[in-house]
């Protein structure tokens, strides 16, 4: 090898070393998910979220600090599937229910959305009736299901077709078809909290 190359392997080298310091930068920078809020309402709906139960979501678009906030994981990925939304998204967020309470999830049970498991079809309400149930751990999907009814669906297998069926209620315990039809279901909390 000549002498000149290693000023070159060396540039390559440390060039290498940068891009993967900066990809790991990228990964741990993400904008952690905000408290639910009094008072604070869906972006799709405009209905206060903390009135009703079921998982919740965020999302933060490209380079944005303050969340997108929606009352129930059919909003969140409503929002999310739309073309114009799909290539803005930096990541999002939705409640761990393996963790905390369907009526009431807590805070600090906000997990990735890219990286949870769902149930959908299941027999559970949220905000706006059907919803997809999130989980962390995919045994506590399954367990979901075994008591709930539907289908574990991953982050990649939600679409528009089926974010459609479950709004409208077609989509059942055993992911066959249900008679509710409206998929705007507005159920109140059963903790006696407004």
């Amino acid at each position: 090898m000549s002498p000149r190359m290693l000023p070159l392997i060396a540039l390559l080298l440390g060039l290498t070393l940068l891009a993967s310091c900066s990809n790991d930068a990228d990964t741990t920078s993400l904008a952690a998910a905000q408290p639910i809020e009094a008072g604070d309402s869906c972006h799709v709906c405009g209905m206060v979220i903390e009135r009703f139960p079921g998982p919740k979501g965020e999302a933060f678009l490209e380079g944005q600090t303050t969340p997108r906030k929606f009352c129930s994981t059919l909003e969140l990925f409503t929002f999310l599937k739309q073309p114009e939304n799909a290539t803005q998204l930096s990541h999002a967020y939705v409640h761990d229910i393996g963790v905390t309470t369907w009526d009431t999830p807590a805070d600090e049970a906000f997990i990735r959305a890219d990286q949870a498991w769902y149930v959908a079809g299941h027999d559970r309400r949220g905000a706006m009736g059907h919803t997809l149930a999130s989980f962390a751990e995919r045994p506590d999907a399954e367990a979901f299901r075994e008591a709930h009814g539907g289908e574990v669906i991953a982050y990649a297998d939600i679409d528009l077709a089926l974010l459609g069926r479950l709004g409208r209620g077609e989509l059942d315990g055993d992911m066959q078809g249900m008679g509710q039809r409206d998929g705007h279901m507005h159920q109140a909390r059963t903790d006696g909290r407004e």
